[in-house]
């Protein structure tokens, strides 16, 4: 099978694989569209299989990701996502050396990715990545893992930027997000109505710029789940889950 790069001029007729199918999200498709249309002005490049399907790559210079790590001069993965009958096809393979072949040509000294210390939804396999040669860099709190893959022995060592001091002081549920997942944006309506159906304080915090997002409390900035100003979860999680997560929080609450 083959690939294709999605670019400023086809993004509006191809398909993006996020959401792929998911009728109640197309408003946050278009979202991420533009998103990603505008990352695309600073070198981000998103490469598919040719299908209908959730198998991609997601890339963008280090310096200009929407993340708070310090990784000058290398290339970040935003996403790499290989699903359901793709799987164990050598396509996650095929995509990270598109990457890896794309950063060597732009001279950088490496690559580098978020992962989770174990399997977590969103965050991609930390053993798929060491297998491909990465090496974990550098930790956050309270799960997060910086993985890279360096060519140049010589370059400065990557890692995540000491987070900001200043974390949510709302009291109840604080979430922080962006468009980089239409996941993420078309979700927090619905959570909303699960925290007022509980009667919890709710507030939706979205990073609409790259410095915010470099300068945010959060590792991992697509979706971030904050209780009283403590970092509770990064998944995307459906409302009947949120409400699971919110009834446990409030639980604990009164045993104090």
């Amino acid at each position: 099978m083959s690939f294709v790069q999605i670019t400023k001029s086809n993004i509006g007729t191809e398909h993006i694989c996020c959401a792929l199918g998911t009728k109640q999200y197309e408003s946050a498709v278009r979202e991420k569209k533009q998103w990603l249309t505008e990352r695309m002005e600073e070198g981000l490049v998103f490469y598919r299989l040719n299908e209908r399907a959730k198998v991609f790559i997601e890339y963008i210079p280090a310096d200009l990701a929407w993340v708070s790590i310090h990784a000058s001069n290398y290339m970040y993965i935003n996403c790499l996502w290989v699903s359901g009958k793709y799987k164990n096809k050598g396509y996650a393979k095929q995509l990270l050396e598109h990457c890896k072949d794309e950063a060597v040509k732009l001279g950088m000294d490496g690559i580098v990715h978020i992962v989770g210390k174990k399997n977590y939804p969103y965050l991609s396999d930390r053993r798929f990545f060491e297998y491909m040669g990465f090496d974990v860099v550098d930790e956050a709190g309270p799960y997060f893992q910086l993985v890279a893959l360096k060519w140049n022995k010589h370059a400065p060592q990557p890692s995540f930027k000491q987070q900001a001091a200043v974390y949510p002081i709302d009291q109840g549920i604080c979430i922080y997000y962006t468009a980089q997942c239409p996941y993420a944006v078309g979700i927090v309506e619905e959570l909303k109505e699960v925290a007022a159906n509980k009667k919890i304080p709710f507030k939706a915090c979205k990073i609409t710029t790259r410095e915010q997002a470099q300068n945010s409390p959060l590792i991992w900035t697509t979706f971030g789940v904050f209780y009283n100003g403590k970092f509770i979860t990064h998944e995307i999680m459906s409302p009947n889950k949120f409400d699971r997560l919110v009834g446990t929080l409030l639980g604990e609450e009164q045993q104090f």
